[in-house]
C-alpha cells in the first residue's frame, strides 16, 4: 500500500466516489472540485492505494497563519478494507506533510459515540479531546450518520509529543450501559470518572433509531456536561470507555 498527494483529476473523482460509497448520501460529503481548489491553495488532499486502487482518502485545509495548525475535514477508508491499518497510514503521512511545512498540530472531529474511532483518535494516536460540539453539521441524511444531531469530539494531535499513555477502565461510573444495551446514568462524584458508549452505534441506528437517540443525549449530557465544566478526557479504554478526570474546581 502506497499514501500519495492527490493530483490528477481522475484520482480527485476516485476520491469523491469512494467518500460516496462510504457515506452513502444524496450529495458527496466532498466533491473533486472542492479537492481541487484545496490543492491548488496548498492544502493536504491524500490517498491511499492497494495497487491501482484507491482505498483510502483524506482531505484537509490549514488554518490561520498565527494557529499553524491543519485542520483534518474528512477522511475514510473503503469498505471491507478495514483491520488493514490504512487509516494509520494516511494519519502517519499527513503529519509528516504537516511538520515538512512547519504546522505542530492537526485538529478534526469524530461522533464520540463511536467507539472504533474514540480509540483510534485517542489511543492510537493519542490526540486530545478538547471540546464537545453539539449537533455542530446539523441533521445529516447519510447512511451513516442516520438523520440524527451530529454533535463532535473536537480533538487536538500535538505532532510532537511523545507516546500515547494507556488508559483502563477504572474509577466512578458516570453512564453505565445496560444488559440491553442502554445508557445508565451513574454519578459524576469522582475524580476519575467512566463515560460509556454503546458497541455498534451505526449498526443501532439503523435497528432502533429511538435506543440511538437516547445514546447520543445521554452522552451529550454526561460527557458534554463534564467538558463544560472542565473536565479533561484522558483516553478512551477499547472496553468501550472515556475515561475523565474532573479538575478539582469542577
Amino acid at each position: 500500500m502506497i499514501v500519495r498527494q492527490l493530483t490528477e483529476h481522475k484520482e480527485l473523482l476516485a476520491a469523491q466516489r469512494l467518500y460516496e460509497s462510504i457515506w452513502r448520501s444524496s450529495t458527496p460529503p466532498v466533491t473533486a472540485e472542492l479537492m481541487r481548489a484545496l490543492i491548488k491553495s496548498g492544502n493536504y488532499v491524500a490517498g491511499a492505494f492497494d495497487g491501482e486502487d484507491l482505498v483510502g482518502a483524506c482531505a484537509g485545509f490549514c488554518s490561520p497563519p498565527a494557529e499553524r495548525s491543519l485542520h483534518s475535514h474528512i477522511a475514510g477508508v473503503a469498505p471491507g478494507m478495514r483491520g488493514r491499518n490504512i487509516g494509520h497510514a494516511l494519519k502517519l503521512d499527513q503529519r509528516e506533510w504537516a511538520l515538512a511545512r512547519g504546522i505542530r498540530t492537526i485538529t478534526w472531529t469524530f461522533d464520540p459515540l463511536v467507539r472504533r474511532n474514540a480509540h483510534f483518535n485517542l489511543a492510537k494516536l493519542g490526540a486530545d479531546a478538547t471540546a464537545y460540539l453539539p449537533d455542530l453539521y446539523g441533521q445529516m441524511s447519510d447512511d451513516i450518520n442516520g438523520g440524527g444531531d451530529s454533535d463532535r469530539l473536537l480533538v487536538t494531535w500535538d505532532l510532537t509529543a511523545g507516546e500515547p499513555r494507556a488508559v483502563s477502565a477504572e474509577g466512578v461510573v458516570a453512564l453505565g450501559i445496560s444488559a440491553d444495551g442502554m445508557p445508565v446514568p451513574g454519578t459524576i462524584e469522582g475524580h476519575t470518572v467512566l463515560v460509556a458508549v454503546p458497541a455498534d452505534i451505526e449498526s443501532l441506528r439503523a435497528t432502533n433509531p429511538a435506543a440511538a437517540h437516547e445514546w447520543r443525549h445521554a452522552v451529550r449530557g454526561v460527557l458534554g456536561g463534564l467538558l463544560t465544566e472542565g473536565a479533561r478526557i484522558t483516553g478512551f479504554d477499547r472496553s468501550g470507555w472515556y475515561v475523565v478526570e474532573r479538575s478539582s474546581e469542577s
